[in-house]
């Protein structure tokens, strides 16, 4: 198909697979680009064609205004690129922000007659699960050492201050967008979800990952990594391969045998 101009702004792929049978739609967190799944998508590249969201506000998109409200954003992506999703079996993959966004965009997407393959969700709690957090209503310093406490990013970046006039925005929208969610009550998807979370992450507890379970009529099934809120740094490897292996399956099981602990239901 001939890619239109808003679908061009939304999503990137950097290791064009256009004749695989399975596609990956890949959702960073607050303050996150595209670029953050350069590393998954060269590893997928020979088992499926792998797209990263490139949410407005950031890199090539830093003029735009990003929307401070996962449900707008939620629209906007599905309205850019739901034709795409469904032209061929469809798998998410969202970290952080980008695990409740992912949850959302497949919502809308099963609305509108979409099978998802699998929704991986990693390091973040249940849409059902809330938190009153105000990271967003800080100070700068506050949210730079939000940013330096989560690891989320390049501690040198941080301390550019030209750097941090230009992105500082777009991640307090980001932490408003997320902080301000509340999920529908009862809303849930038919794909089956993959939870993962890091065994120290303080933003999101195994009880609060094992919630999802309660957002989908499908299997599900929670893999505990070592380490913290970005936990995916160290074990990139591990999640790679558990992604490799559901996508060699067809796109259907999860991978009980790459490193971490797996509760199953």
């Amino acid at each position: 198909m001939t890619t239109s101009t808003e679908e061009s702004l939304w999503s990137r792929c950097f290791h064009p697979a256009p004749d695989s049978p399975r596609q990956v739609f890949c959702f960073p967190h607050a303050g996150g680009s595209a670029s953050f799944y350069f590393p998954v998508s060269a590893q997928l590249s020979s088992v499926a064609e792998v797209f990263s969201v490139q949410y407005p506000g950031r890199q090539d998109r830093h003029a735009e205004k990003s929307p401070d409200d996962i449900g707008v954003m939620a629209d906007q992506v599905y309205a850019a690129l739901g034709r795409r999703l469904h032209e061929r079996p469809t798998t998410f993959f969202g970290h952080s922000m980008g695990a409740t966004l992912a949850f959302e965009v497949a919502r809308r997407f099963e609305a509108d007659g979409g099978e998802l393959s699998r929704l991986f969700v990693s390091g973040r709690r249940a849409p059902s699960r809330h938190r009153d957090e105000a990271v967003h209503l800080r100070d700068d310093k506050g949210i730079v050492a939000e940013l330096k406490d989560m690891a989320a990013t390049n501690v040198a970046l941080l301390d550019d201050e030209e750097m941090l006039r230009m992105i500082l925005p777009t991640v307090r929208s980001d932490y408003r967008a997320i902080e301000t969610y509340r999920c529908e009550p009862g809303a849930m998807v038919r794909a089956p979800i993959s939870a993962l979370t890091g065994d120290s992450d303080r933003k999101t507890s195994l009880d609060e990952a094992e919630d999802w379970r309660a957002h989908t009529t499908g299997a599900f099934d929670l893999k505990v990594y070592p380490g913290g809120h970005f936990y995916l740094n160290a074990q990139a490897p591990a999640v790679i391969a558990l992604l490799r292996k559901h996508l060699s399956a067809g796109g259907h099981s999860p991978d009980h045998t790459s490193e971490g602990h797996t509760l199953s239901g």
